[in-house]
């Protein structure tokens, strides 16, 4: 069912700094039975967002995702105080696409600390 109008989007926000996070490389993955295939690799812009969709409109089809968030490197150069070093290094956000038409916005909030997701619009 693929290009039926549905596409993938996310966000990163910075909440110990209150800034959108700027450089942080992501992953998506397409999960089929015990098989990960690669779908893409992004990196966010100033805003925290990708330039274009993570999944598009053309490759938008149903199953399981993951997206992985590369957040240690971001939160190294931070300028976070971390006494004992990096302790979220990479944020594995697995998902179901379960709608050909819809708009799955999956925004990631993160603290050097914890994380925060949900279903965005």
């Amino acid at each position: 069912m693929a290009g039926d109008g549905g596409y993938l989007t996310t966000h990163v926000l910075d909440t110990a700094q209150g800034v959108p996070a700027a450089g942080l490389r992501i992953e998506l993955f397409r999960l089929n039975g015990d098989a990960r295939i690669t779908l893409g690799e992004f990196t966010t812009n100033v805003d925290g967002r990708t330039d274009a969709p993570v999944l598009s409109a053309e490759d938008f089809t149903l199953g399981t995702y993951e997206l992985v968030f590369h957040a240690g490197a971001h939160i190294a150069k931070s300028g976070a105080t971390l006494p004992e070093g990096v302790f979220l290094d990479a944020v594995p956000i697995r998902f179901v696409i379960s709608d050909p038409a819809a708009h799955y916005h999956v925004p990631l909030l993160l603290s050097p600390y914890g994380y925060a997701t949900y279903r965005g619009s």
